[in-house]
């Protein structure tokens, strides 16, 4: 097609097909998400990036490289505002289970590799600041919220026991 004396070329149905099909798939995805924390990736080895992608994966959260308009277009149907303007190679990580976890891996990998930046995060459909991601990355896991409560109720549960054998003993 020519305008203005210089040729575009237009995409054929079936790709338009084909990117409308992954806008409404990373749509569903952002909208079933707790976290999504969107990186440039760009510099980043191979095997680097397989590493990332395992400690990612294994914590049961998703990766991926998107194109900036599918990701527009997915999050402006998913509800979320201010993804429009991106710019550079992103990826995009979605933690479905926890908030701290995709926040603490990508901030964790970016410690180490400064051409690995933050570029936005969102948090039940709402954008937040990279600051709060990295804060969220620097809380304890559920895991371990889990075993420090555990810990404190059996330290009060053990003080007591302690307490009764005190007055049985003075009885």
């Amino acid at each position: 097609m020519y305008y203005k004396g210089v040729y575009y070329k237009v995409p054929s149905q079936k790709i338009l097909e084909k990117k409308k099909d992954k806008v409404q798939v990373l749509a569903e995805k952002f909208k079933k998400a707790k976290m999504i924390v969107l990186t440039e990736y760009r510099g980043i080895s191979v095997e680097d990036d397989t590493k990332l992608r395992a400690t990612i994966r294994n914590n049961g959260d998703e990766y991926s490289v998107v194109k900036n308009s599918i990701i527009a277009h997915a999050a402006k149907e998913a509800g979320i505002e201010g993804l429009d303007n991106l710019e550079g190679p992103t990826a995009v990580v979605i933690g479905y289970e926890d908030y701290v976890t995709p926040a603490k891996a990508v901030n964790d990998y970016a410690k180490d590799n400064e051409f690995y930046t933050i570029k936005a995060g969102v948090m039940d459909g709402k954008m937040i600041e990279v600051s709060e991601v990295k804060k969220l990355a620097n809380l304890p896991s559920k895991d371990t919220l889990y075993a420090m409560l555990a810990s404190a109720l059996l330290g009060n549960i053990r003080n007591f026991a302690v307490v009764i054998d005190l007055s049985l003993i003075h009885i």
